[in-house]
C-alpha cells in the first residue's frame, strides 16, 4: 500500500498504522511528501528542489514492481492525500482505493484546537505536539483548486474503501457523498466519533483491521470473505 499523507504530515504520522498492517503480512509506503509543490499535481520534484521528495507515481511502481506473486497494490489517501490519490489512479491504476478525511472544494472549517480536530487519541495528540516535522495550521488551508478539480474528475473502476470520521468538524461527509454518488464501487464506513484522520484517531485499530478485511477480500475475491465492520465502525448511508 501506498499512502498519500495529508496537510502538515509526513511519514512519520503513519508509522503505527503501518505497524498494524504489518502484522497481517501488509507494507505500507509513504512518500516524503505528496502534495509538496505550488501544483499539486506535479509528480516529480521540480528543478532544484530537495532530493529527499519522493514521487508518489514513482513510488507506486517500486512498489508494483517490488509486489511478489502479483498481489493487490492499493494506493491510500487522507485529506489532501486522499484527493491526490483519486487524480493519480487512472496514471497509476491501483488494485483499489483507500481514503479518509475527503475534503470539499469548500474553504476549510477553522477550529480552535487543530489538534482535537484531527484526533481523538491522547497519544498521537501528544506526538504531534511534540513533532518538529509536523506542520502546525496546515490542516487549515485552502484545498487546491486543481487537485479538487482532477479528483472531482475522476471515475476509477476499481474498488474503493472510504472511511469518515463522524465527528469530522474538517471534511464535512458531502464531498464523499457525491463521490459514492458518481462511481458505484465505493464501500463507506463511519467511524463513531471519529475526527479527521481515522488512521491515527481514538479507535485506530478498529479502522486498521477494517482495512486488513477490505484488503483480504481484494486478495481472495469479493465473495470469498464476509464485509462486516467490526462494531465500532458502521455503515455510512449516503443516499438518504
Amino acid at each position: 500500500m501506498v499512502l498519500l499523507p495529508g496537510r502538515g504530515e509526513h511519514p512519520g504520522v503513519y508509522a503505527r498504522f503501518g505497524r498494524r498492517l504489518a502484522s497481517d503480512g501488509y507494507r505500507l509506503l509513504v512518500p516524503a511528501h505528496a502534495v509538496p509543490f505550488p501544483d499539486p499535481l506535479r509528480t516529480s520534484p521540480a528543478a532544484g528542489s530537495s532530493g529527499s521528495i519522493t514521487s508518489p507515481v514513482l513510488l507506486f511502481a517500486r512498489a508494483r514492481a517490488e509486489q511478489d506473486g502479483g498481489g493487490p497494490v492499493v494506493l491510500a489517501g487522507s485529506d489532501l492525500g486522499a484527493l491526490l490519490a483519486l487524480a493519480l489512479a487512472a496514471e497509476v491504476r491501483p488494485d483499489g482505493l483507500l481514503l479518509a478525511g475527503l475534503p470539499g472544494g469548500d474553504a476549510p472549517v477553522r477550529t480552535d484546537d487543530e489538534l482535537s480536530a484531527r484526533t481523538a487519541c491522547p497519544v498521537h495528540r501528544g506526538l504531534l505536539a511534540g513533532d518538529p516535522g509536523f506542520r502546525p495550521g496546515a490542516l487549515f488551508e485552502p484545498v487546491p483548486a486543481a487537485l479538487a478539480g482532477a479528483a472531482a474528475a475522476a471515475r476509477p473502476a476499481v474498488p474503493v474503501l472510504a472511511f469518515h470520521g463522524l465527528a469530522d468538524e474538517v471534511a464535512p461527509v458531502g464531498a464523499l457523498r457525491e463521490l459514492a454518488g458518481r462511481l458505484p464501487s465505493v464501500e463507506a464506513v463511519g467511524v463513531a466519533d471519529g475526527r479527521h484522520d481515522v488512521f491515527n484517531d481514538a479507535v485506530h485499530r478498529s479502522v486498521a483491521a477494517r482495512t486488513v478485511l477490505w484488503l483480504e477480500r481484494l486478495r481472495s475475491g469479493p465473495d470469498r470473505l464476509p464485509s462486516l465492520p467490526p462494531p465500532l465502525l458502521v455503515p455510512l448511508d449516503l443516499h438518504g
